[in-house]
């Protein structure tokens, strides 16, 4: 009788400064199974200091931060203004728009519901 035994593929992935304990650890568990690949592409950055970021961060406006935090803690404009104090979808729509602009009382309770710092909800660009 014969049996024969397959194991899945199983990979890991670290990143970083990994220790050298670590490396030779999973060294000696994988034999020639295992590979480490080094990322030196000079071309990879910082996502937030790129010239990208901080052109589409400086073009942002209040509004358009308020309604990606709303999205993506999948909010509607209703619900968001329920928990605003009973606000009208109207007014969230108006912020999220740049109609009205958000007041600084309206940006602490936006960090609030969102647990984020309120000046992410007013403009500090000087005109």
């Amino acid at each position: 009788m014969q049996a024969a035994v397959r194991t899945p593929h199983t990979e890991i992935r670290l990143r970083g400064d990994i220790p050298d304990k670590v490396i030779n650890l999973l060294r000696a568990e994988y034999g020639q199974d295992f590979h480490v690949e080094t990322d030196d592409d000079p071309e990879t950055v910082e996502a937030f200091e790129s010239d990208w970021y901080k052109t589409v961060k400086a073009a942002m406006m209040p509004g358009d931060t308020l309604k990606i935090y709303r999205e993506n803690h999948k909010l509607t404009q209703a619900a968001l203004g329920k928990m605003l104090g009973e606000i009208p979808r109207q007014q969230v729509s108006n912020m999220e728009n740049g109609i009205r602009p958000i007041s600084l009382a309206m940006a602490k309770k936006l960090a609030t519901v969102f647990s984020v710092p309120a000046d992410r909800f007013i403009d500090l660009r000087t005109e």
